[in-house]
């Protein structure tokens, strides 16, 4: 099994002002969809990271940072879950047609949700990029990043995405990594390759 490094999903800032900004590609958003702690946000953080040192303009839209501020107030309802994907996808389409490239760490787990961020992004022409971190829920669950599966499990939580709450899973995702074969170097190295393929890295 490979060995998936725990993130601290602390808040951080990027100063574009401190070097040369790279404007040779397009922007564009890829969503990285999964369960909880499959390990959407240390892939997305590590591609961030490696797009920074080519002085790429990226953001990382985290999903706790955004339920704590542009989705503050949304429950964790069908309705509510949707709204908050919509939101996220009406940043993360702002951004990218501005050039700037977005990785969304975000669950997303409905279908028609990550459908309508898709079809925001063709009507603005604007790339977008769908990428299923495939990591069983038992891993998922025996990593536990934030304690969600102990705390179902002990009756303090319900409506845990893949447990007791659906998670549908993307049908034809641009990139599927399985972070239970995978480290996160070849997860990096997967997802840039698809960003060079696309014409949004070089």
């Amino acid at each position: 099994m490979a060995v998936f490094p725990r993130t601290d999903h602390s808040s951080e800032v990027t100063d574009l002002s401190t070097s040369p900004i790279c404007r040779c590609r397009p922007g564009g958003t890829v969503w990285l969809t999964g369960l909880p702690s499959s390990g959407k946000t240390t892939i997305a953080r590590s591609v961030a990271d490696r797009l920074r040192e080519e002085h790429r303009r990226v953001e990382t839209l985290d999903g706790d940072e955004i339920r704590g501020s542009l989705s503050e107030g949304l429950g964790f309802s069908r309705q509510d879950r949707d709204s908050n994907v919509r939101r996220t996808g009406l940043v993360a389409e702002i951004l990218a047609r501005n050039d700037v490239l977005v990785l969304v760490p975000v669950i997303a787990p409905y279908a028609d949700s990550r459908e309508a961020v898709r079809e925001r992004h063709e009507r603005s022409g604007t790339p977008y990029l769908e990428v299923y971190v495939a990591t069983p829920s038992r891993v998922c669950a025996d990593r536990d990043v934030k304690g969600l599966y102990a705390r179902q499990a002990a009756g303090e939580l319900s409506g845990l995405t893949g447990v007791d709450d659906p998670y549908e899973e993307p049908a034809s995702p641009d990139l599927v990594l399985e972070t239970h074969r995978q480290d996160i170097q070849e997860c990096t190295a997967a997802l840039r390759a698809l960003l060079v393929e696309r014409g949004l890295a070089r």
